[in-house]
């Protein structure tokens, strides 16, 4: 993938991932990028996704775009979650076959391994073990993409790869209490009472799940690194190699946005997979790790959330 290569982000425009990739490219002189808006492009739509792919014949694709959500929002679309990403995912990776893409990187996620899988979470565990039921609709959504990549790779020749990265969390993430991850949820719920002067905060579950954290800067940072490097068919996981309880988060978040008051936890609400952290050792062995530590992570978050969203 050379500097002047044209390169296709998904999801570019908008996304927290997309536009983290696509300030990642930018950063590293890479000067040809196509994005497109919804309305300039809807994925969903198989004769925009061909006809774009038959006028502007991008060479590397980035398929960022993906509808994503927290517990809540998994359980209660689970139909939109399953439908609308097998039709993104469909609509791209044909048409980037049938237009000769040079390569092309899948964003999966770990919710694709099985909810009771051995910790960390090796690459090879994937399919061994029933999924999380809270979102298995949008982890069948990812394998199916992560199959159609791998089965275009052994039929045709193609170079598609497919990446799972851990939670992630950074600018343009969604702050929406019914639909957002629980990091930036957190955030949202104690600036909120922090404002309306609240003096006690209640959470979902009872903060016993371990979580894995990774700002979207690395994240973006791993995606072209494995552009770049990486040509294998089988899926590769980006993470830290590190976790933390939900209650430890909730903490930590606390007192950057500086709330003085109480944590409640509701326990009758789901608290998800018990734990989800990624084995990283075949990536961080290609020469990659993460340099944002979580802290100053939120903390970036945090301010870009004042600046941006309130």
């Amino acid at each position: 993938m050379g500097k002047k290569s044209k390169i296709y982000v998904a999801g570019g425009q908008s996304g927290l991932v997309g536009t983290a990739i696509v300030r990642n490219l930018q950063k590293k002189g890479y000067n040809n990028i196509i994005i497109k808006n919804r309305k300039e492009l809807d994925l969903m739509n198989k004769e925009q996704v061909d006809k774009f792919f038959t006028k502007e014949k991008p060479e590397y694709v980035f398929l960022a775009a993906a509808l994503v959500g927290g517990i809540f929002a998994n359980q209660s679309r689970k139909a939109d979650f399953i439908y609308q990403n097998l039709e993104v995912q469909n609509n791209v990776i044909y048409s980037a076959w049938k237009n000769k893409v040079k390569k092309l990187l899948f964003l999966g996620s770990s919710c694709i391994y099985p909810r009771n899988a051995k910790q960390p979470i090796k690459e090879e565990y994937f399919l061994t073990g029933p999924l999380e039921e809270t979102n298995d609709a949008y982890a069948i959504a990812k394998i199916a993409g992560i199959k159609m990549c791998q089965s275009f790779n052994d039929q045709f020749g193609t170079n598609f790869i497919s990446a799972m990265p851990t939670n992630l969390y950074g600018p343009n993430d969604n702050y929406d209490l019914q639909t957002s991850h629980v990091l930036p949820a957190l955030i949202r719920k104690f600036h909120d009472a922090k404002s309306g002067n609240k003096n006690e905060v209640t959470l979902w579950g009872n903060g016993s799940p371990f979580r894995e954290f990774l700002h979207v800067d690395d994240m973006a940072d791993a995606c072209v690194f494995l552009m770049e490097k990486y040509n294998s068919r089988e899926i590769i996981n980006i993470g830290t190699g590190k976790d933390l309880k939900i209650r430890e988060l909730a903490q930590l978040v606390k007192k950057i946005t500086g709330y003085k008051g109480k944590i409640l936890w509701d326990a009758t609400k789901p608290n998800g997979t018990p734990k989800k952290q990624l084995d990283v050792s075949r990536l961080f062995a290609l020469g990659w790790k993460p340099t944002i530590k979580l802290e100053e992570g939120i903390e970036r978050e945090y301010k870009w959330f004042v600046e941006n969203k309130t």
